[in-house]
This record gives structure tokens, sequence and C-alpha cells, in this order.
């Protein structure tokens, strides 16, 4: 299966973005693309009062319209993520939908994003959104597929449960910012691909430093033996990637990571 990571400069409005997104779905579809992933907040800038301007329904315009493009080019589409609006509360949310334009998941984030480290980066998203409690997964012609948000990959049960549940690889739209980014980003995908034995593909906003929040940008794959296939840098551009999904049972074979688990002992389940 063939992954583009679109790594885009979010712009002002979910009006301007949606145009930028469908010229970047198309150039991803002439690369062979089968699936392509957006970034977290792809229709906003990352601001805690964007997500309040333009927090929306599941039958907003602007998802409509990755709907009718997914349909259009025939495309697998993670639509980053949005601020949904939903039963009174705003979510960090990402949807997928098939080749056909149907929605075949919802993730919403379930780990939300308050720091504030001495020096660096400061952000509480628990200002706006309301936590999910999702272990999403979603059935493709290439298998089961994990998503996640961003700060989600830092907890390792979540990566687990959805190994444990049989996915081949984990998208995670995402937006680490200038202190986490050199310090955690690539090191973070390397363990979770490694830990689960899955693929990982993480994609991120291009850098703006015009911006309130400024991303660290290189969208990233790695495969299950924890290794990087390949990373963009802080620039806005296209990562294509090839899966080859018979990597998982090959390393699961020379390292039986999972088959080694003391259940016996301990487990992670779901409450």
């Amino acid at each position: 299966m063939k992954v583009s990571l679109i790594q885009m400069k979010p712009l002002a409005t979910p009006e301007e973005n949606i145009v930028k997104i469908k010229e970047m779905l198309k150039q991803a579809k002439a690369e062979g693309a089968d699936m392509a992933i957006l970034p977290e907040m792809c229709c906003c800038p990352y601001e805690n009062s964007a997500f309040v301007k333009y927090a929306m329904k599941r039958d907003s315009a602007f998802l409509a319209e990755i709907a009718e493009t997914a349909k259009e080019l025939g495309l697998y589409i993670v639509a980053g993520s949005v601020p949904l609006a939903s039963d009174g509360k705003i979510y960090n949310a990402a949807f997928v939908y098939n080749d056909k334009g149907e929605q075949i998941a919802l993730h919403r984030k379930t780990h939300l994003f308050d720091i504030n480290v001495p020096g660096g980066q400061y952000f509480m998203e628990s200002d706006t959104f309301t936590a999910g409690k999702d272990v999403t997964t979603f059935n493709t012609p290439w298998g089961k597929m994990g998503l996640i948000i961003c700060y989600d990959i830092r907890f390792p049960e979540l990566s687990r449960l959805l190994s444990l549940e049989g996915v081949q690889a984990i998208f995670v739209p995402a937006a680490f910012n200038m202190t986490t980014g050199p310090a955690h980003w690539e090191m973070s995908f390397c363990m979770r691909a490694l830990d689960n034995q899955v693929f990982m593909a993480g994609c991120a906003p291009a850098r703006d430093m015009d911006s309130s929040y400024n991303a660290w940008g290189h969208s990233i794959a790695t495969d299950p033996w924890g290794s990087v296939i390949e990373q963009l840098d802080e620039t806005e551009g296209i990562l294509t990637v090839e899966l080859d999904f018979s990597r998982v049972e090959t390393v699961r074979q020379q390292l039986p990571l999972l088959k080694h688990r003391k259940t016996d002992m301990y487990d992670i389940i779901l409450k």
C-alpha cells in the first residue's frame, strides 16, 4: 500500500485550507497513493481561539468536500483532525473516508496536550477540547489499520491496544512543537513501531514561524523493526512511501515480542 503524508502549512480558514488540501490530494494520487493522511488541525491554525471559531459538525462543508474528493480520486483519506462540535462539546477529531467517500472511522483525541515546559512550550488543549475514549481501528483492502492523534503516541498502552486488535499500521495526524519535536518526535515513532511491530506514519503540518504555534514538521514513516523509512524536513511537501505488510509478519517471527508477553502476570485491557 502506498501512503502519502500531506505536510501542508495551514492557512487561516477552512475555506482557504480545503482548496490547498484538494490540490495536494490530487498530487498524492498522481504519485500513486492508495491512502493520504492530513495533519492535525488541517482546517485552521493550531490555536484555542481558532478551535472555537471553526468548530464544525460531521456534515460540515469542509468534511463533505474531503469525502467527495476521496470518492472522485478513489483514495482513502485520513482527514487529519478538525475541531468537532458534538453534544455541546468540542473534540479534536479525525475522520477516515474510504475510496467511495464513505466515513469508516472517527477518532476523538484521547490524551489532551496540556503542557508547560519551562523555557519552552505552553499550551492547554483542555481549555477547549473534551477528551475522547476511543480505541480506533478501520478496515481496508490492505488490512486493519489504527488511528491516534499526536499526544496519544506518548502513551504506549493505546498503541498496544491497537496492536492487540490486529492492526498493520497506526496513522498519526500530529503537530509536535519546536521543543518536543527535536527531542521526541522520531524517537516516539521508532519506539511505538518497535514495541508493537507495526508500521507507524505521522503527518505533521509544515512549520510556520509567523504562526503562534510553531510546528516541528518532519512527517515520518517507520517500520516494524523500529527503523525510519523516510522523513521530511520542516517545509511543505508530500511524503509518499510504500508499506509492505508482509514485513509485519516477518519481524514478528524474527523477534516474537507479542508472543512473549507474560499475560499470566500482566495484561493491558480496555475498560
